[in-house]
C-alpha cells in the first residue's frame, strides 16, 4: 500500500537504523508528504510534550480526531484507530503544528479557547450531545455531572456524563476536565486525577 506513494524512500526508511534520527525524521517527512498527496494518508499523528505528560495527537482531513494521555497507552490508540478509523495511519507533525502550538499557547496561559477543526467520529448519541456542550464551559469554571446531564438534555443521565467524559476522545481542547462531582470534589479523569488538578489550577491562575 505504502509502498505506491515513494517505493525507494520506504526503503531506505526500513534499513535505517533506529540511532540515525536525523535521517529517520528526513524520510518521515517525505514519505508523509507523498502519502497526503496520493490521498493515502488518512490519519496523521504526533506527541507533544505538556505539563501533564507526552500527549498523542492524531487528526484525519476532517479535524482532530484524538488527544491521548499516557496512561492510555499511545501504541493501543493507534491500533484502535487503525481499526476505527483507518489503518493508513503515519507519524507526519507538520498536519498538527496548529493544534501543538495552540496546547503551548494554553498551557502558558496564552489561550483560552481552541480554534481547530474537529472530528468527533469517535462519540455518538448523548455522548456526542455531551461534548458539544462542554465546549461552551467557559475556560476557568466548572460544571457538575448534573448539570451537563441537564444541558444536554437528559436530566437523569449523570452516569452517562460521567461515561462520556471518560471517553472523551479529545481531551483539554474538548475541556471535560471542566466537569466536576455536585460536592466539588474532582471525579475522575483519563489523565488521572492529578493531570485534572493541574488544569484545573492553570485556568485559576
Amino acid at each position: 500500500m505504502m509502498a505506491t506513494t515513494d517505493a525507494a524512500a520506504w526503503e531506505l526508511f526500513a534499513s535505517l537504523p533506529p540511532e540515525d534520527g536525523q535521517a529517520m525524521a528526513g524520510l518521515r517527512a517525505r514519505l508523509a508528504a507523498a502519502a497526503a498527496t496520493e490521498g493515502l494518508l488518512d490519519v496523521a499523528y504526533r506527541t507533544v510534550d505538556t505539563p501533564v505528560g507526552p500527549l498523542l495527537l492524531a487528526a484525519t482531513e476532517q479535524g482532530l480526531v484524538r488527544v491521548a494521555y499516557p496512561s492510555q497507552g499511545h501504541d493501543a490508540v493507534l491500533a484502535q484507530l487503525a481499526t476505527l478509523v483507518s489503518p493508513r495511519i503515519l507519524r507526519a507533525p507538520g498536519r498538527l503544528d496548529p493544534v501543538a502550538l495552540q496546547l503551548e499557547e494554553y498551557f502558558a496561559r496564552r489561550r483560552r479557547m481552541f480554534d481547530v477543526p474537529l472530528d468527533l467520529r469517535l462519540a455518538r448519541g448523548f455522548r456526542r450531545d455531551v461534548l458539544t456542550h462542554l465546549q461552551q464551559i467557559p475556560y476557568g469554571t466548572t460544571e457538575s455531572y448534573a448539570q451537563v446531564a441537564a444541558a444536554a438534555g437528559s436530566p437523569r443521565a449523570v452516569r452517562a456524563v460521567g461515561s462520556a467524559c471518560a471517553t472523551n476522545p479529545v481531551p483539554i481542547v474538548v475541556p471535560c476536565h471542566r466537569v466536576v462531582r455536585s460536592d466539588g470534589s474532582l471525579g475522575g479523569y483519563a489523565g488521572g486525577s492529578p493531570a485534572k488538578q493541574a488544569l484545573l489550577s492553570l485556568e485559576a491562575a
